[in-house]
């Protein structure tokens, strides 16, 4: 939170980044961060199970089922959501001290947190990264190869559902057929986005 000497000092700005699996959020958050300046990249906590290469506290932290419940008890998410029967949640300290300190922060999550985060930052502002077609997206979940095939029918099974839920809620669509192009998109809107109101 601001504190009382820090009234005149702009806070930062609050980036929402969703999109369904395997349409490149990750990428596009990663060269973001790369390409501007003091910019943060909310890392999400999850009870899911490590993929290959991945670490803990660098693209998610990992927990018990456990732990994360104790967590939303003591208020500790920002957003939380289950998906696909794993919880993912936002920190909400890293994201306050981030905006604070007048970092623009990005929040790659799915819609439900999306929603929650907007009720709480009317001023976040939401993108929604889009495949190009349902064949492309389907190629690209399927060349990840990390999970099963189960898992993979359900997720372009809700990928449908999540396209049609996104434009009810979010202010920008945005193509990611060349990632050049979507990468640019997303740095224009960052760049016109306002900044985060103190929430004390």
């Amino acid at each position: 939170m601001a504190q009382a000497g820090d009234q005149n000092k702009t806070r930062g700005k609050l980036i929402v980044i969703s999109g369904p699996s395997g349409v490149g959020k990750s990428t596009i958050c990663k060269r973001l961060v790369a390409q501007l300046e003091d910019t943060h990249l909310s890392i999400s906590m999850t009870t899911r199970q490590p993929g290959p290469g991945e670490q803990n506290g660098r693209e998610y932290y990992f927990v018990s089922r456990d732990e994360f419940r104790k967590r939303i008890e003591e208020g500790a998410f920002l957003e939380y959501a289950e998906v696909f029967g794993n919880l993912y949640g936002t920190p909400r300290d890293k994201t306050e001290e981030a905006l604070d300190a007048g970092r623009t922060v990005i929040l790659e999550i799915d819609i439900q947190g999306g929603k929650q985060v907007k009720t709480i930052y009317p001023q976040a502002v939401m993108v929604f990264i889009l495949p190009p077609s349902t064949k492309v997206l389907t190629d690209r979940i399927s060349d990840r190869a990390r999970e099963s095939g189960d898992i993979i029918a359900k997720r372009l099974g809700g990928a449908g559902s999540e396209i049609a839920a996104a434009w009810q809620c979010y202010d920008n669509m945005v193509i990611n057929d060349d990632l050049e192009q979507a990468i640019k998109e997303v740095v224009q809107i960052i760049q016109n986005a306002p900044t985060i109101d103190s929430l004390d």
